[in-house]
């Protein structure tokens, strides 16, 4: 991505006031008689998104009024670094350092274009952000939800789960983690079974990838991504429709890799450790069938009840891997059910936790950077729903309700009850562009998540 943001103010840049549609009348009456009549004429009543450019006497361009919604609105300049003439900007008025780096951020995020196959296009302005800000925290966030927004757009002929371990590979090297893998056969000699039976039937290796990094009597956090790279839904093969946009299905991968790096660039006091189940859920002669009854790495016997819920399968090892070092938190990331979206939406995370304490400090680290999360229950009686009659748990409920509850409660069977764990079900893709959030691949709830983790850890 592209850098538009500038740590000093050149003698040219071109100042930027930022009106809230509420205020205009208030702003346009602090003006003089001469621009008044300017921006009067031109029909600029501050509607979010519209912008006024406003001339010298000369004729050239000597200041823009940009309408926006709220001054707290973080995509406020979302859409200005690319459709505001080329030049340098510097936010007008009274803004404190956190303010400033708000607004900072989504100019950056605004810039952001997916250029793997075609050619980048320059932005054309670029913002200045003064000494108060910490432009160095607001870079690590653009660089690492670019990450995550590259990763998830690249189709999966280029991203299959040994392209998953480079660029974790990759992210190892530049910050100095050990980074190992399982691949292939191994996975079951060394006890990873329901990944190893998810993948098995693809060309491309399943593998689990593990990354660790941080001081090791640091407090331990432990990440867990789902790395489907493609989910064709196996022999319960989804429709042309549903399969569209699977090369997704690896955007909770993608998240706990832009938070990993994000963690890292910040450095952040933990011990980290990063666990990817990656997989191509594929269909051939040795592919998982429904009837099938596997065994986990925890030891709970699975009977496959649908081959399309196959994320669960792959994550119940690695966060039962996880959880065998006893972190002090136990996060995972997955594009893991339709249900989540059908009650929330394609904007809203779910978000799942076995601690009200660590639920409650992730809400309110959401609100903080309007990043949303909503929390749906773990609702015990939904369990009898995934009984099997001749396995420990099936891997789908046997009623078609509450599909992301039961995916979540799946989960939790295979978390120790005195591990804090959260698990966040992301659409991971923006279905339609906003200022800041192009459609696309998307980071979701990894800002709420930072902060939370800030906040607690320190750094």
């Amino acid at each position: 991505m592209q850098d538009c943001l500038l740590d000093h103010k050149p003698d040219t840049a071109i100042p930027l006031s930022l009106v809230v549609e509420r205020s205009f009348k208030e702003w346009l009456d602090g003006q003089e008689e001469g621009l008044r009549r300017w921006v009067t004429s031109t029909g600029f009543t501050a509607k979010p998104g519209s912008v006024c450019l406003l001339p010298s006497a000369s004729g050239a361009l000597a200041a823009v009024a940009a309408g926006i919604t709220s001054a707290d609105d973080p995509w406020a300049c979302g859409g200005l670094s690319t459709t505001l003439p080329q030049g340098d900007y510097y936010l007008a008025g009274e803004w404190s350092a956190a303010g400033k780096e708000r607004l900072a951020l989504g100019w950056g995020l605004g810039a952001y274009q997916f250029t793997r196959y075609r050619q980048a296009k320059p932005p054309t302005a670029r913002l200045s952000v003064d000494s108060t800000c910490d432009l160095r925290q607001v870079r690590a966030q653009i660089q690492a939800i670019g990450l995550v927004r590259d990763l998830i757009n690249t189709p999966a002929e280029d991203l299959m789960p040994e392209h998953l371990a480079d660029t974790m590979i990759v992210l190892g090297k530049e910050f100095g983690a050990r980074v190992e893998q399982v691949v292939g056969d191994a996975l079951l000699e060394q006890n990873f079974p329901a990944i190893h039976a998810v993948g098995r039937a693809s060309v491309h290796a399943p593998r689990l990838l593990d990354l660790r990094w941080g001081e090791e009597d640091n407090p331990r956090l432990t990440l867990v991504g789902k790395g489907v790279c493609f989910d064709s839904g196996g022999l319960d093969l989804k429709s042309a429709n549903g399969m569209r946009l699977m090369k997704k299905d690896m955007g909770g991968a993608a998240h706990a890799l832009g938070l990993a790096r994000l963690i890292m660039s910040t450095g952040l006091p933990v011990r980290l450790r990063v666990l990817v189940a990656a997989v191509e859920n594929a269909v051939a002669g040795n592919a998982l069938r429904p009837g099938d009854v596997i065994r986990s790495r925890k030891g709970l016997t699975i009977e496959i009840d649908n081959t399309d819920a196959e994320g669960r399968l792959i994550l119940c090892d690695a966060l039962a891997e996880g959880a065998t070092e006893q972190p002090e938190l136990l996060i995972d990331f997955a594009t893991l059910t339709g249900a989540a979206r059908v009650a929330l939406g394609t904007e809203v995370p779910a978000l799942f936790s076995n601690s009200d304490e660590l639920a409650a400090g992730l809400l309110a680290a959401a609100e903080a950077q309007q990043d949303p999360l909503w929390r749906l229950p773990l609702y015990n009686p939904y369990r009898e729903m995934l009984d099997s009659k001749i396995a420990d748990i099936a891997n789908a409920a046997n009623a078609p309700y509450a599909g992301a509850i039961t995916a979540a409660l799946f989960l939790r069977e295979f978390v120790p009850e005195e591990t804090a764990w959260a698990h966040v079900d992301v659409m991971a893709w923006n279905t339609r562009s906003r200022p800041g959030r192009p459609e696309g691949g998307e980071a979701m709830g990894i800002r709420a998540v930072s902060h939370y983790l800030r906040q607690r850890f320190g750094g």
